[in-house]
């Protein structure tokens, strides 16, 4: 998708995808909400306290308050292309909140300067060619201690296919196997990706998730993570 039709959609995102996964049973900021939980465990598991969070294609601002109150004292930098998409962002008033215009090619940081990174079902709008390419861009801003997390619908599910096949945004996604994402994050210079599916049950039986810990192996989960070292 261009950066013109990521501004054109802005507006209508938040109701657009809501309409597009209602067969989930799970309003957008569940997806939004789980995804930040995932990545605030592992820090507290890994011992890190990131004071610097990139969510790299933020868009809108859907992830910040999670990370808000996960990470309190954490400043959260949201880049994206589309300039609608963070005026949007910035009008959520989250705290400690800033946003950069990125220009598809370098990140205006520094290097070394982010101790967590963070992408949310971005890099399947992102051209194949530029995929690595991009992925070593956040692995600059990286500090050599910190940690990205990427996640991704799994197209082996095919109720996650359905989904991103009929939603308007998703128009030119090409989805990403977990497998071919790992080569693309090693090929950029990570170390170890870790690949953990997630969201195995809908909505109507979410009685059932307290069995996904121990389910992240299974690759049918609607959506995975791959998280990896710089």
């Amino acid at each position: 998708m261009e950066r013109a039709e990521f501004d054109k959609f802005a507006d209508e995102y938040h109701a657009i995808h809501a309409e597009n996964i209602k067969a989930s049973g799970e309003a957008p900021e569940f997806f939004a909400a789980y995804k930040v939980q995932d990545v605030a465990a592992r820090c507290a598991a890994l011992g890190l306290a990131p004071r610097r969070i990139l969510d790299f294609g933020g868009g809108t601002g859907s992830s910040a308050p999670f990370f808000a109150a996960a990470f309190p004292d954490a400043e959260i930098v949201i880049a994206d292309v589309s300039r609608r998409s963070l005026d949007i962002a910035r009008e959520r008033g989250v705290a400690g909140l800033d946003t950069l215009l990125f220009d598809g090619e370098r990140l205006p940081l520094a290097d070394a300067s982010v101790d967590i990174a963070f992408a949310a079902c971005v890099f399947h709008h992102i051209p194949t060619d530029r995929q690595t390419w991009l992925l070593a861009e956040i692995r600059r801003v990286l500090r050599p201690d910190g940690r990205l997390w990427v996640f991704e619908h799994n197209p082996w599910n095919p109720l996650t296919v359905q989904a991103v096949n009929t939603c308007p945004f998703d128009e030119n996604a090409v989805l990403i196997p977990a497998r071919r994402l790992r080569y693309r994050l090693e090929d950029a210079g990570f170390r170890a990706p870790r690949i953990a599916y997630r969201i195995f049950f809908p909505g109507g039986l979410r009685v059932l998730r307290v069995l996904e810990p121990a389910m992240t192996w299974l690759p049918f989960g609607a959506q995975y993570y791959a998280e990896a070292a710089p």
